[in-house]
């Protein structure tokens, strides 16, 4: 990751600290190599082959297509879910155990894919490395990456990455998702209703949620753009959108049946 990290300072530099889709698919691949070390992921061959199939269903028909779109679950219980630039979503165990139907956790999906979509993850890692590049630019030209200095652009990288977006980018991916959802002939119902649970669990049980909150920020106007915008869609069309399936009640029953993973050794 430090020799990784290293070489895009410079490319930023150059570039006036744009990051390329190239640049953001070597970023994604070691993000995930690191997360999935560090996370107890569900190695079910099953489950995973669905989630894989719905998330595909929907990225494939986004305007990035190409990019190397890989879903995990991660065995938590928290109700969470966060996506890394390239294309690789994560979505906890916890989440998935509060959907009743496959169109909620489609929703969660079209919203995390938005986000990569969006690229809402390289954009903070701009801000973020526009603000120390003082510091990355010492790093490359003065061989010190080992130092402090270096940990400190790396840190800043990770941070941009894994921080709460702002406000705009969560109506921007809850729109980009309700778009990725509709495309892929899935009922953006599911986004309303998850929406729902969500903040009557915060009511309820703030502590269920808080990882969630802690990463989206969600209040009641964002579930009333959504339904606003449910209402826009004729009646006879949105009854021909799927809400659930056999398939997904299967592989809920299964991924409830499996044994918690491991914690992966460090």
């Amino acid at each position: 990751m430090r020799r990784t990290f290293t070489a895009l300072v410079l490319a930023f530099t150059v570039t006036g600290c744009a990051i390329s889709k190239q640049q953001e698919a070597q970023m994604g691949r070691d993000y995930a190599i690191q997360i999935n070390q560090q996370l107890p992921i569900v190695g079910d061959a099953e489950v995973n082959r669905y989630i894989n199939l719905l998330g595909d269903s929907i990225a494939r028909l986004t305007s990035a297509p190409d990019y190397d779109w890989t879903f995990f679950i991660v065995d938590s219980p928290e109700v969470n879910a966060f996506a890394v630039p390239g294309g690789y979503v994560y979505v906890n165990r916890g989440l998935i155990a509060r959907t009743d139907r496959m169109d909620e956790l489609a929703g969660v999906l079209g919203h995390e894919i938005g986000h990569v979509v969006e690229r809402h993850s390289v954009e903070q890692m701009e801000k973020a490395q526009r603000a120390e590049l003082g510091v990355g630019l010492a790093c490359v030209l003065t061989g010190v990456c080992g130092s402090q200095a270096a940990g400190t652009l790396i840190n800043v990288a990770g941070t941009a990455v894994f921080a709460k977006f702002s406000r705009g980018a969560e109506l921007e991916a809850d729109d980009v998702g309700f778009d990725n959802v509709v495309r892929a002939g899935i009922s953006p119902q599911g986004i309303a209703t998850m929406f729902q649970k969500l903040l009557e669990e915060r009511r309820r049980r703030p502590g269920g949620v808080e990882a969630w909150f802690a990463t989206h920020p969600l209040e009641e106007d964002r579930l009333q753009r959504i339904q606003a915008r449910i209402a826009q869609i004729p009646p006879a069309q949105l009854s021909r959108l799927a809400r659930d399936s056999q398939n997904y009640q299967s592989f809920k029953r299964r991924l409830n049946s499996l044994p918690v993973t491991p914690a992966p050794r460090r």
